[in-house]
């Protein structure tokens, strides 16, 4: 006996069918919605873009030999405070007393945060071991103010450039034009976090202090000076465009944190 089926039923010719007028429907609707636009968009030729890769390179290149020479800059300001930063390290604190007494100062200032070494229970100030290392070079005691930055976790150039502030305001010291020294590739990045720190109407000079074995070998044969200058190029370009990120640079609203 045979049984007829019905048409419709488990015809799989159907399912496409209605899975097409379901996509229609949705379609529609969406253009009723307004979900979507056409628009034009301009692309770059094949010449516009070769054009832009050879500006890019020609912008390497030049930094490539250039940018370390242009972060370490010197730029003396008539100054009788001298801000050193603790942690460019022994011979770097040696060369800036060599600064100190060759110019016409009447304090140098130690700054810097605390050490990170993991090993010890209580971390060290970069500000007082360079402050002890100027004693033992013969800078008279008074002559040398410490001004230790106590959080240094992230923005350490701008704590450090607010405890110096700080301490100056603290000490009575109406410093109206100062010389901050710090290693070279730093310098540009610390005189411009330092002249936002202090009021407009202050002189920041800077001294990129540039150890003698720099000049000896080019930056890309130092795997040290090649992660040195990668961070500062960032950091500077960072702090000029974004102020590293910081919501203020007021010192006043940094020393109440």
């Amino acid at each position: 006996m045979q049984t007829h089926k019905s048409p419709g039923k488990n015809n799989p010719a159907i399912k496409p069918v209605r899975i097409e007028a379901i996509a229609v429907k949705l379609a529609k609707w969406s253009l009723q919605l307004r979900l979507f636009r056409r628009c034009t968009i301009w692309c770059p030729t094949w010449t516009g873009l070769t054009f832009a890769l050879l500006i890019f390179a020609a912008l390497v290149a030049v930094w490539f030999n250039y940018g370390e020479s242009y972060l370490a800059l010197t730029q003396r300001s008539p100054a009788d405070v001298l801000v050193v930063e603790g942690w460019i390290g022994r011979k770097g604190v040696g060369a800036a007393v060599d600064e100190f007494k060759r110019g016409d100062y009447r304090y140098i200032v130690c700054t810097g945060g605390l050490t990170a070494n993991r090993w010890e229970d209580q971390p060290a100030s970069f500000a007082e071991l360079a402050a002890a290392e100027m004693i033992r070079l013969g800078v008279p005691r008074t002559s040398i103010v410490v001004a230790t930055a106590k959080i240094t976790e992230s923005h350490r150039t701008f704590e450090s450039a607010v405890a110096v502030w700080r301490t100056l305001q603290e000490e009575g010291i109406d410093a109206m034009a100062l010389n901050v020294f710090t290693l070279g590739p730093h310098a540009r990045r610390s005189a411009l976090v330092f002249s936002k720190v202090n009021s407009p109407g202050s002189k920041i000079g800077v001294i990129g202090w540039v150890p003698a074995e720099y000049k000896n070998e080019a930056w890309w044969q130092s795997s040290d000076r090649s992660r040195e200058l990668l961070d500062e190029t960032v950091g500077y370009f960072y702090e000029l465009l974004l102020d590293s990120g910081r919501r203020s640079n007021s010192p006043q609203a940094a020393s109440r944190n």
